[in-house]
């Protein structure tokens, strides 16, 4: 069953392109020389994208692959205006980030609702020959083309936004940890990478207070080089406020477990590790109170620690406390505010770049319109034309 949950689409955008302006000379009855009057070309639609705090996924745009904007119409006698363009307006996410699909390069970043970010700026309308008119030159001949339209093949990747998100292994108890602490319902199962999508949880606190955590896919060494599809789940933490680790009572090294974790973050981008960070070890219905207290010893000592059981609901008042104390922390509030401002995104990586188009089933080429197809042809005449004057 195909999911409903789409973060990587690939689409085509075209802006509109500019109208030709009109070549044109009066001549009524009783006038026969009325001079140029030819009017101005319209301009061509533009392409924006628009944040929309309605959408959470990229659903609305999988199928829809070609994205165009109008042209803007051709000057008339008279000196009559060409239509503009209508601008197009593709509704995002926020979080979305643009790249480039043929080099990889970052284009633009949709953060917040009614952003609204120029992708693709429509051609300009040409001039008509009543505005080449001059003392010496009464009778011009001759007209502007529009400018040419612009194209681009992109790639939009969302990066959930979310104040908590959880980094674990699989099968750390992360997808039931967000299904005691909030009303959401991810799938849960007795076997690693039963989450294969994210999902976000509204986690209530005291005094009608709250905050949202994001259940991320479980993540395996390796996965910053794109081991079991981690490169796609890791971006899913970068715009994360806070990072809590999940590593299980039961396994053999909780601190080596957590270090292979922080070290596949520092892969993918270092800058994650300047996030506050909390470790919560699960599934302590399994562990008694002095094997705790054993355990306590050899846990790292640079950030919280938080001992809970999502079953039996031991440690989660706590842990609440915690992410909320870390999450209004002032240096955190400052470290988001400076991210925001400073956040750089990298260009994709091109010796995996066709790896990774490939895992997310992008890997095939959008079909691009034929030039016979266009229905307006002019322009193609107006550039001959605009070589012979030259």
């Amino acid at each position: 069953m195909e999911s409903n949950f789409v973060d990587y689409v690939k689409i085509m955008c075209r802006s509109g392109k500019g109208g030709k302006g009109s070549m044109h000379l009066k001549h009524v009855k009783y006038n026969p020389n009325g001079g140029p009057d030819g009017g101005d070309g319209g301009k061509g639609g533009s392409v924006y994208l628009r944040g929309n705090h309605n959408y959470w996924t990229l659903l609305h745009l999988k199928y829809e692959r070609h994205i165009f904007a109008e042209h803007g119409g051709n000057g008339g006698k008279d000196k009559c205006h060409g239509t503009d363009g209508k601008d197009v307006y593709i509704d995002v996410p926020c979080g979305t980030v643009v790249y480039n699909a043929e080099t990889g390069k970052y284009v633009c970043d949709v953060t917040y609702d009614g952003q609204e970010v120029l992708l693709l700026k429509g051609g300009r309308g040409g001039l008509g020959n009543f505005q080449f008119r001059t003392a010496t030159n009464q009778a011009p001949r001759y007209a502007q083309p529009g400018e040419p339209m612009q194209e681009m093949t992109i790639i939009l990747e969302l990066k959930l936004l979310a104040d908590v998100g959880l980094v674990g292994f699989p099968n750390a108890g992360k997808s039931t940890l967000v299904s005691a602490l909030s009303n959401a319902r991810p799938k849960i199962a007795n076997y690693p990478f039963t989450t294969m999508e994210p999902s976000l949880g509204i986690v209530g606190y005291r005094d009608n207070k709250s905050f949202v955590m994001a259940d991320i896919p479980g993540i395996i060494e390796g996965a910053a080089e794109g081991k079991g599809l981690g490169l796609r789940f890791l971006r899913h933490i970068e715009r994360n406020s806070l990072l809590l680790f999940m590593v299980p009572g039961d396994t053999d090294d909780i601190k080596r477990e957590y270090e292979i974790l922080l070290n596949e973050l520092k892969q993918f981008n270092p800058e994650m590790l300047d996030k506050h960070r909390v470790l919560a070890v699960t599934k302590c219905d399994l562990l008694d109170e002095e094997l705790i207290e054993m355990l306590k010893e050899t846990l790292p000592q640079d950030l919280p620690v938080v001992f809970i059981s999502a079953v039996t609901g031991f440690g989660l008042e706590e842990l609440k406390d915690v992410l909320w104390n870390e999450l209004n922390a002032e240096s955190n509030k400052l470290a988001a505010l400076t991210a925001e401002d400073s956040l750089v995104h990298r260009d994709k990586d091109m010796t995996r770049f066709a790896e990774e188009l490939a895992d997310e089933g992008e890997d095939e080429d959008i079909e691009y319109v034929d030039i016979d197809d266009v229905e307006d042809l002019e322009d193609f005449e107006y550039e001959d034309d605009e070589e012979d004057l030259t």
